[in-house]
């Protein structure tokens, strides 16, 4: 287990040898690395949460209070990130098996969750956006306007984009695949999340606009 958390750490740095491990699905090293799969879920989930518009409007209730917050986050957090590691899991084991994997259902959803720590390390922003913004990242029109604040958020979205990337190296190191191949897999994957995302918008609009 201790060299799992300690790829964990790795994945940023020398991540290819932490996607070719995940090849191994036998039952020591499946139970050795469930804890740091759990607990990046779970931070990876409370990053989004954080970042989402609804975290953004959260003390316009005066209900809240930073203890609400941080509750809110926690169970919101896991809540996403259970349900992302489990449905973003299956669309990209049905992709890469449309290209060919003979990977397990659990090796996709392992490779992605590895590919989520970036999102994690993102967290390490919140203290120094509560030093300098407060409650007011929680409010909408409050003090986190201007060039500082746009700069946290283009860092969020980098944070984002290298999660994609150790994505795409996660996939081609684990199956031994080439890089358009990878990048075909985890981009099907990714078009067929945002498309359900976007459905019921879509639908609404089109409903409005036959009305």
């Amino acid at each position: 287990m201790r060299e799992w958390w300690i790829r964990t750490l790795l994945v940023v740095q020398a991540p290819r040898p932490v996607f070719v491990a995940l090849r191994d699905e036998s039952k020591e090293s499946v139970a050795d690395r469930s804890e740091p799969v759990l607990a990046i879920v779970l931070l990876a989930g409370i990053a989004y949460a954080l970042a989402t518009p609804a975290a953004a409007t959260l003390m316009e209730d005066r209900d809240y209070d930073a203890l609400l917050v941080a509750v809110w986050a926690f169970l919101g957090g896991a809540a996403v990130g259970a349900f992302a590691y489990w449905a973003f899991g299956a669309v990209l084991y049905g992709s890469a098996r449309l290209l060919g994997s003979r990977g397990s259902f659990r090796r996709a959803r392992h490779v992605l969750a590895f590919a989520w720590v970036p999102i994690v390390l993102s967290l390490a922003l919140w203290p120094i956006k509560l030093a300098l913004y407060g409650e007011d990242w929680f409010r909408d029109g409050g003090s986190d306007t201007g060039a500082v604040a746009d700069a946290f958020r283009v860092l969020d979205f980098a944070f984002l984009a290298w999660a994609v990337a150790l994505l795409v190296l996660g996939i081609r190191a684990v199956h031994g695949w080439t890089w358009p191949r990878a990048a075909a897999a985890a981009g099907l994957a990714i078009a067929a999340t945002a498309l359900v995302a976007v459905a019921p918008t879509a639908l609404n609009a089109l409903a409005g606009w036959f009305a």
